[in-house]
């Protein structure tokens, strides 16, 4: 405008993303518009970027999301989530509604949890030593900060993160619980299959991209085994749900089934979903919402003390 005016758009994890105009400084002037009002019902809460030294000595990164009436004097159950690197969405707005996949921080941090999502770097080679150092020594820097109750920590992932989860949970027992949604559990045979939905073999993923192998299954089996929850289930102690309907056009559902019957085999404690006709990520309302009222009473037995639901038994 000719005053040097600017509409601009402001967003962080208690507001939802609306229009302000703001002078030329970028200050906000006025609020033009309340897009999602709903949400004034809801108690939403706070974020934090967090560091703490690794093992190593390393500095790692991550974000706390805390609930609006949080009090530093209290330990809260927590859950940890993580993916890859989650730092850069710290002013992310998540509209409270059913998942299609993984935790919504919003919806947890409004009945009570803390919320850690820490940075995941890796070492090309070992993903999963990778994964285990940042999120072990990040969790146990909360609990010793007393934010999380060492008695109620949790755990969730999806796709690349419910790999991460299945096999964090072979190698420590620092959480109560966990859910890990259409992992692989064996890449040794992930290798040889196939992403339906794009007909393409796996391989590429192992060799030079997400899943951070660095060579083939032939010049790095050592790899391929070492970082394959399967061969390691025996040394399994914590509790698991995991999703994996059969139509996955992303991780073949005959991962999940590998997880799933050798961690029964074991005698474990373990439950499977599988949405019939469902994929990678939750297509139907329906599905969506039964599978987050599933993950809600998991959560809340395992870490806030509430009746077993009856599929449990």
């Amino acid at each position: 405008s000719a005053k040097g005016n600017y509409i601009i758009q402001i967003e962080n994890f208690s507001q939802a993303p609306d229009y302000w105009l703001a002078g030329s400084d970028m200050k906000p002037i006025e609020r033009l518009t309340d897009l999602n009002e709903q949400t004034k019902d809801y108690k939403f809460g706070n974020t934090e970027f967090i560091t703490w030294s690794d093992p190593d000595g390393t500095k790692q990164t991550g974000i706390l999301y805390t609930p609006e009436d949080y009090d530093s004097t209290k330990k809260y159950p927590m859950i940890v989530y993580f993916y890859e690197t989650m730092s850069q969405d710290i002013f992310m707005f998540y509209p409270p509604a059913p998942t299609t996949s993984t935790i919504n921080p919003s919806m947890y941090v409004s009945r009570g949890y803390v919320v850690f999502m820490p940075d995941i770097r890796y070492e090309i080679g070992w993903p999963g030593k990778s994964c285990l150092n940042i999120v072990e020594s990040g969790t146990k820097y909360l609990i010793d900060k007393g934010v999380a109750d060492p008695e109620r920590v949790g755990v969730q992932g999806h796709s690349w993160g419910g790999y991460q989860v299945a096999y964090l949970i072979t190698q420590t027992d620092i959480f109560k619980c966990a859910c890990s949604e259409t992992a692989v559990a064996n890449m040794t045979s992930a290798y040889t299959g196939l992403r339906a939905g794009v007909g393409k073999p796996r391989m590429f993923m192992y060799e030079s991209t997400q899943s951070r192998i660095g060579g083939t299954l032939w010049e790095k089996q050592e790899n391929y085994i070492k970082n394959s929850p399967l061969f390691f289930l025996d040394k399994v102690t914590t509790p698991l749900l995991s999703r994996h309907s059969d139509a996955d056009e992303a991780v073949p559902y005959s991962q999940g089934l590998e997880l799933f019957l050798g961690l029964k085999r074991l005698g474990k404690e373990v439950w499977m979903f599988n949405y019939k006709g469902d994929g990678h990520n939750i297509k139907k309302r329906e599905i969506a919402v039964d599978w987050s009222r599933r993950m809600d009473e998991y959560f809340d037995y395992y870490l806030m003390g509430a009746k077993r639901p009856d599929w449990m038994n």
